[in-house]
């Protein structure tokens, strides 16, 4: 008997918390701003000329007179010291590490990465100083693409 009375008392009480829920969607409904009105398109006489007048926007970007493999090594050498430290030629593999994954599924941990990144870094290091040259970047540049033969038709 006694869970029966809890039931119907459970039952009073939520349908009592959905009427004041109810009642309160309402209230915030009714204040709501009215809908915007339907698009409607301009009159194409009416609309303002595009003159820019004497306005003028940013320059245009320098022409670099580097050659691609100063440009590559002025990419990595992030305080322009003309050296590139281990740390810098870290910072810019992210595209590296999505290369690593040979099997292509997307597992490469971070350690395997920077594993990988070291060997480079220190396999392009010839005099084993830390740091990289010019002359010693220059080993790490990346091979041509091989030309796929056209068709023999």
């Amino acid at each position: 008997m006694r869970q029966a009375v809890l039931g119907v008392l459970g039952g009073l009480a939520l349908a009592g918390v959905g009427v004041f829920w109810w009642e309160g969607r309402a209230a915030i409904e009714q204040g709501a701003p009215p809908p915007a009105p339907p698009y409607v398109r301009p009159d194409p006489q009416k609309l303002p000329l595009a003159d820019p007048g004497d306005l003028q926007g940013p320059a245009p970007p320098e022409l670099s007179n580097l050659s691609r493999e100063q440009q590559r090594f002025a990419n990595l050498d992030r305080n322009r010291d003309g050296i590139i430290t281990r740390n810098e030629m870290l910072a810019t593999r992210t595209d590296g590490f999505r290369k690593l994954d040979k099997d292509g599924n997307n597992l490469l941990t971070f350690e395997e990465w920077a594993v990988t990144t070291v060997g480079r870094f220190e396999g392009a290091d010839a005099n084993k100083d830390g740091r990289l040259t010019p002359a010693e970047f220059a080993t790490t540049a990346p091979k041509p693409a091989a030309k796929k033969p056209g068709c023999k038709c």
